[in-house]
């Protein structure tokens, strides 16, 4: 089962304390994924500040070693990383395979990771 099926399965037990660190550079879509994720009204936001702009390679590294420096935090020992590539709705927009070379996912080896190519702007992607 992915990670994306689990959040769903959580999201539908109320009773059931669920945890999420959402991260991104600026610009990536983090707000616009947590509304359509919650199936909130995403015509009007605010921008915030850490989700992957599948359109903007040349963050890749920048995230990165971002992301590296987060696996590094012992509090996040052992956790799953679902990477959530948003922006597939433009032509500019990077594969998932691409993305994971540009983040050095294939050097994680101490915990299960998944690249969800989405698009918060159209829900595609997060909810199914």
């Amino acid at each position: 089962m992915g990670l994306l099926s689990i959040l769903r399965k959580l999201k539908s037990t109320p009773d059931q304390e669920v945890r999420i660190l959402l991260l991104g550079l600026d610009n990536g879509g983090k707000t616009t994924l947590l509304k359509q994720l919650a199936s909130e009204d995403i015509s009007h936001i605010t921008p915030t500040q850490y989700v992957i702009d599948s359109a903007d390679r040349k963050r890749f590294e920048e995230t990165g070693q971002e992301l590296a420096e987060l696996l590094d935090e012992e509090k996040l020992s052992g956790v799953p990383v679902l990477i959530f590539a948003n922006k597939q709705d433009l032509l500019t927009a990077a594969p998932a395979s691409e993305i994971a070379e540009g983040l050095n996912l294939h050097t994680i080896r101490d915990r299960v990771w998944q690249i969800q190519p989405c698009s918060a702007l159209t829900g595609e992607g997060i909810q199914s």
